[in-house]
């Protein structure tokens, strides 16, 4: 099939290069949301066909199959209306993706995001784009995290400005303020408002909107958190991994090449938080047995300011694991005496070349020998150990931290 994908934006006046309207006045069967009939209706031929593009997806394009039905079904190109750029997390890309073979020539305009910018006089090249358009948090709290100057955000009407400022404030990223682009594009409504996020949280937007939030200070960076900085559980020292521990621990799991980290037995959420601010690419699942750890981990990540670490509640052997992402790297901090049967539950779902690391203490008032345990459970999951790392600290019991592979 053939597309003509078309960019506009809000304005209710059109303007299009001659070639297009061309295009527009000798096309058949049009297509786009109802807000962009609205605006290209006047130009549309007498006898034009017209697919709205709602969910589902796949309903609009059985229509585009069902289109222009006889001898022009795939001879006569489906014009689609497109906000901005249709290649900018735009609908030419939904085109490509679900039909691979189609033939698509785009005329672009202006990106909200772009128009936004140049109402601001602000400069977009160094600008980190995410879409929190229909998606989840993890590409922003990423941005964060990374301490990025210059975010442009494209909303909904759930990750919206103010909910956008809440979040930043909840995890400390105080040290921006935000531009609010609502109706960008369209002359009679078109407004830009540039506010610091405390007010963004108190206001009202409305849609379509988009945001940049640009950096105004430096939040304090640390290579490895001080472990009297973390609220504990009930202010017990030893139930943390320590930080040097901590961080030879981050290196054993080589998370920059791995996407997804269980933390079995999180505590206080130190390896979650320390991975999180280290490695935000990852996806990072914690899990632990204590119900009380749940609100020490969230009031920890939000001190750190380390969002986007999925928290699981429940004895970990008895947990419905189908619904959450497989993992390529896994810390086992906490087993209550069940490493074996933890061990045996995650090589069920370890990804290929998975790993998976435990640290062992080493003491003579430890009842169960971990260390034998472990090397018995590897041999029998056929897993393959790396050399374990021997450290001790100060009047600590030594520890090794051990790791295996799938081989």
């Amino acid at each position: 099939m053939k597309f003509i994908v078309i960019g506009i934006t809000d304005n209710p006046q059109p303007f299009f290069p001659p070639e297009v309207l061309e295009i527009i006045r000798k096309g058949k069967a049009f297509s786009g949301g109802r807000r962009h009939h609205e605006i290209v209706s006047s130009l549309l031929p007498a006898d034009a066909e017209w697919i709205d593009i709602t969910v589902p997806l796949d309903a609009v394009f059985e229509q585009y199959q069902n289109s222009l039905r006889g001898e022009a079904r795939g001879e006569v190109p489906i014009i689609v209306f497109a906000s901005g750029d249709p290649l900018f997390f735009g609908f030419a890309n939904t085109i490509r993706r679900k039909m691979p073979e189609a033939d698509i020539v785009v005329y672009p305009t202006f990106n909200s995001l772009q128009m936004l910018a140049h109402r601001l006089l602000m400069s977009y090249d160094d600008m980190r784009i995410v879409s929190l358009t229909g998606r989840p948090w993890p590409e922003f709290d990423r941005a964060l995290i990374e301490r990025v100057g210059k975010i442009g955000v494209l909303t909904d009407r759930e990750h919206n400005p103010a909910a956008i400022a809440q979040r930043m404030l909840d995890y400390g990223y105080t040290d921006y303020q935000m531009h609010v682009g609502e109706h960008i594009g369209n002359p009679s409504l078109e407004k830009i408002t540039t506010l610091a996020l405390k007010e963004a949280t108190l206001r009202d937007f409305s849609m379509p909107n988009c945001v940049i939030v640009t950096q105004t200070g430096q939040r304090e960076t640390l290579l490895g958190i001080p472990d009297s900085a973390f609220t504990l559980l009930d202010g017990r020292q030893k139930m943390i991994t320590k930080m040097p521990i901590r961080l030879l621990t981050l290196q054993a799991l080589d998370l920059p090449r791995r996407q997804v980290l269980w933390d079995i037995g999180f505590c206080t959420g130190s390896v979650s938080i320390e991975a999180r601010l280290l490695f935000p690419h990852l996806d990072i699942e914690a899990f632990e047995i204590r119900p009380e750890c749940e609100a020490i981990i969230h009031e920890n990540a939000r001190k750190f300011g380390a969002p986007g670490i999925n928290v699981h509640i429940g004895d970990f052997l008895e947990a419905d694991l189908s619904a959450i992402p497989r993992p390529d790297a896994v810390f086992i901090g906490g087993h209550g005496g069940r490493l074996k049967e933890i061990m045996c539950k995650v090589h069920d779902v370890l990804n290929p070349q998975g790993i998976i690391v435990f640290n062992s203490v080493t003491s003579p008032k430890v009842t169960l020998d971990s260390r034998k345990l472990w090397d018995e459970t590897c041999f029998g999951l056929n897993l393959s150990q790396a050399q374990p790392l021997r450290i001790q600290l100060n009047d600590y019991n030594p520890i090794e931290i051990l790791s295996a592979h799938l081989v």
